[in-house]
């Protein structure tokens, strides 16, 4: 495979020369995790899964924490659910968030640690006896015999607060949470740090609201396009904003070795692992398009239904996010394909080959990467709240006509378009028309954009600086 410019060769290597059969294939799954994996500088010995906690570090004996938008909604549900549960992707500070506001006398044990996992496993119920209520669990997925132990805990003592739980896996985890804790347990979804939290302001990071953009943008930290796309390129990670040293190559090869080895391997649908990158990569590429499976399986060179599991994978693990399309027809919007989205800007343009934030500002993949970092911080907006919008993309049947997003809230449909640049019109918004309304009213649109403050556009629609999201 010719290297092409603009690509690490860290790929090259991780996608070459793949097999598919016996013990042939999985020697050079080994070898080519080694060659994907390989430091980038020679005295690279971090463990990220090990030596860094999320978005906290220690300063001797001091812990530093970040103020997490999260943090009221996980008061409110300690204080009205017997269980609370915070799930989101490894490393997005869910333990750290949970570390920070726990009461005092509550023990915290962490499921990373195989001899407890192995314990709680085989003897749940004798497990919750050796560490009582008030308890703090990291990584329950990893026991999910915890479950109805924990039911019958809660059932016969019925008070709200007793157990703290942090998942990495959505769908094999709230399997068990619908059919053991149903009622019981609040739950929440992290991820990584939004723009506000970045910028230190996670604690009056307010709801999106079209109708009081004003006040949403009144504690808002503006930036230009250059440290914008500086942004976006480093990404979210905490581990990233505690140490502006730490070079998001050199984290996100020991992010990907931890999650190939923890999270993909428990999930067991993965036999390739140099195939499962290369649909990473080529997914990282696509990221703000429709999801088109036979891409995806062309470039990793497996099957369709093998790319499909895989992507579950990744959806599963909050590494993606697909977004289904509008239409006035609930059923039948669900017939229709989804956009993809990396959950992580900084993620995405390391998997993708940026080397800066420079280059990717200028490349092919400029808007698309903006794009994404705008769903992403819209997310984080209503999850971080404890709130679930209603967002959409929208298409017609024709292909003629895309808005980037529609979020309909409060009976009002808002179309919403992505544009870099700092001069927006309302020419922007001209395919919002052709959403179909039903028995809500459509307003005239927002333009995210790179412009300096908010103002309106000549139909009533207004721009709105990405910097300020």
């Amino acid at each position: 495979m010719p290297l092409q410019p603009g690509i690490p060769a860290i790929f090259y290597s991780a996608c070459c020369n793949l097999t598919s059969n016996g013990l042939r294939a999985e020697r050079k799954n080994r070898e080519c995790h080694s060659r994907f994996f390989r430091p980038v500088t020679p005295d690279f010995s971090l463990d990220l899964s090990k030596q860094v906690r999320e978005n906290e570090f220690e300063m001797g004996n001091e812990r530093i924490y970040y103020p997490r938008t999260a943090a009221a909604k996980v008061k409110y549900l300690a204080a009205h659910y017997p269980c609370v549960l915070v799930i989101g992707a490894r490393q997005v500070g869910k333990s750290t968030l949970l570390h920070a506001l726990h009461p005092e006398g509550m023990e915290h044990v962490t499921l990373d640690d195989y001899t407890l996992a192995a314990q709680a496993r085989r003897d749940p119920i004798g497990f919750l006896q050796e560490h009582p209520a008030p308890l703090f669990i990291d990584e329950v997925q990893y026991a999910p015999e915890l479950l109805r132990a924990i039911k019958l805990r809660v059932d016969a003592e019925q008070r709200n607060g007793m157990y703290w739980l942090t998942g990495s896996q959505q769908f094999h985890l709230m399997e068990g949470v619908s059919e053991t804790l149903a009622g019981r347990v609040g739950i929440l979804d992290l991820y990584s740090m939004s723009q506000r939290e970045l910028s230190g302001m996670g604690e009056v990071a307010p709801v999106f609201t079209p109708e009081a953009l004003s006040d949403y943008a009144a504690n808002a930290s503006g930036c230009g396009i250059h440290e914008l796309y500086a942004r976006i390129w480093r990404g979210g990670y905490p581990a990233l904003r505690r140490d502006p040293e730490l070079e998001p190559e050199t984290f996100f090869d020991s992010y990907m070795r931890t999650f190939l080895e923890r999270d993909v391997n428990q999930l067991s649908q993965v036999g390739d692992r140099a195939a499962f990158i290369k649909l990473m990569r080529s997914a990282a590429l696509r990221t703000g398009q429709q999801l088109v499976y036979a891409d995806l399986a062309r470039d990793a060179e497996v099957s369709p239904k093998t790319a499909k599991a895989w992507m579950s994978i990744l959806e599963t693990t909050g590494i993606i996010s697909l977004l289904q399309p509008y239409s006035a027809n609930a059923i039948k919007s669900l017939t229709k394909t989804p956009k993809l989205y990396f959950m992580d800007t900084g993620l995405c343009a390391w998997l993708a080959g940026w080397q800066s934030p420079r280059s990717l500002m200028q490349g092919p993949m400029a808007g698309a990467i903006l794009e994404t970092w705008v769903y992403g911080q819209l997310i984080r907006s209503f999850s971080h709240n404890g709130k679930r919008p209603q967002l959409y993309f929208f298409r017609d049947a024709k292909g003629t006509a895309e808005v980037d997003f529609v979020l309909v809230q409060d009976g009002v449909i808002y179309p919403m378009e992505v544009k870099r640049s700092s001069s927006p019109d309302a020419a922007d918004l001209r395919h919002a028309a052709k959403i179909p309304t039903g028995m809500f009213t459509l307003h005239p649109g927002i333009v995210f954009c790179t412009a300096e403050k908010i103002y309106t556009l000549d139909n009533g629609a207004k721009a709105f600086p990405i910097s300020q999201l």
